[in-house]
C-alpha cells in the first residue's frame, strides 16, 4: 500500500542520520533499508523542520519495521495517509538539504 508520510525531523540527530543514510548502515537493513534511503532521497521539506514523503508499506501498522528500526530515533510525530499512487511534493529536497547542512567532505 502507499502512504502519503508527514513527520518532523530532529535537527539534533540529522548528521548521524545523514551518516547512516550513506554509509551503508541504513541500506544494508533488510527488508527495506533501500526503500528508506529511497524515501529520504525523495523527501520534502514543506515547512521548517517537517519533510513529507511517499512510501510503499504491507505491515498492517503503517511503517511499523521501518519507524522501529529507524524513523523513531530520527524523525517524530510521524503521520500517514493511505493513497491511491505517489505523487509529488513541493518543497526543498531533505537530501540536499542534509547535504548542505551535515556533509563530511573527506
Amino acid at each position: 500500500m502507499m502512504y502519503k508520510v508527514k513527520a518532523r525531523y530532529r535537527s539534533d540527530k540529522l548528521g548521524e542520520f545523514l551518516h547512516k543514510l550513506t554509509d551503508g548502515t541504513i541500506a544494508n537493513q533488510q527488508p527495506d533499508g533501500e526503500e528508506i534511503v529511497s524515501a529520504m532521497q525523495a523527501a520534502r521539506i514543506t515547512a521548517p523542520g517537517f519533510i513529507e514523503w511517499f512510501e510503499t508499506c504491507y505491515y498492517s501498522t503503517p511503517l511499523q519495521h521501518e519507524r522501529e528500526t529507524v524513523y523513531d530515533r530520527f524523525l517524530s510525530g510521524i503521520s500517514t495517509e493511505l493513497v491511491e499512487a505517489s505523487g509529488e511534493v513541493d518543497g526543498e529536497s531533505f537530501w540536499s538539504y542534509l547535504h548542505s547542512k551535515y556533509a563530511v567532505d573527506h
